[in-house]
């Protein structure tokens, strides 16, 4: 299911920040904890600055989502709660971190499935890149909304995305990392997704998307 706009963007902007600042990952954990653990968050329990509380409100006692979101809230509880396991051990990152150090973070949210967080992440790399580097980031970003445009359901626009990423990367690199392979393993991928045709977002599986393409020393 796809979020409203509102939950997505404050999601994902926690999600980001919680990769360099630590008030923003302890207050990932309290998202987690509020809309997954069954006993919720005590109303009176101190929680970080960064909780995004305008998306909440308490009942009973305890913190859960506002009610206008319910019917979202378990999908928005499964995008947090695979961000904080993505987090759990990772080293927090420079809060302005050089485009090697942010591919790696994009690998992570690339395999924890977070296509919509990728595209925020590595946006102002490519707004500032130049040349054969642009083009490339504009592949990267092109395919992980591809794949969100997949996981929210939408088969043509995300064979259009990946399509047009998919061009974007074969015979380029980027720091110094080969992107064709990762290319080629599109093209598999999309004939599969064509494949299927409308029956794609239940019926494919997610294992089969690439490793986002970095140095196999900074692949975690």
């Amino acid at each position: 299911m796809a979020l409203p706009l509102p939950l997505r963007n404050r999601l994902a902007d926690l999600i980001l920040d919680a990769l360099h600042d630590p008030q923003a990952r302890q207050a990932l954990e309290v998202v987690v904890a509020v809309c997954v653990e069954s006993g919720g968050v005590p109303a009176a329990q101190p929680i970080p600055n960064a909780f995004p509380a305008d998306l909440f409100e308490h009942r009973e006692g305890v913190w859960r989502l506002k009610g206008a979101w319910k019917a979202y809230e378990v999908e928005f509880a499964e995008r947090a709660e695979r961000a904080r396991r993505m987090l759990r051990r990772r080293p927090f990152d420079p809060a302005d971190p050089p485009l090697a150090t942010a591919l790696v973070s994009a690998a992570l949210l690339f395999h924890a499935h977070l296509y919509f967080e990728v595209h925020e992440l590595l946006e102002p790399y490519w707004m500032r890149a130049e040349g054969s580097a642009r083009i490339a980031l504009q592949g990267l970003i092109q395919v992980a909304v591809g794949f969100q445009h997949l996981a929210n359901r939408n088969v043509s626009g995300a064979l259009s995305l990946l399509h047009d990423g998919c061009s974007k990367v074969l015979e380029r690199q980027l720091e110094g990392v080969p992107l064709d392979p990762f290319g080629r393993a599109l093209q598999r991928c999309m004939a599969r997704i064509d494949a299927l045709g409308d029956e794609a977002p239940t019926a494919f599986d997610w294992n089969e998307v690439p490793r986002f393409p970095v140095r196999v020393s900074d692949d975690e």
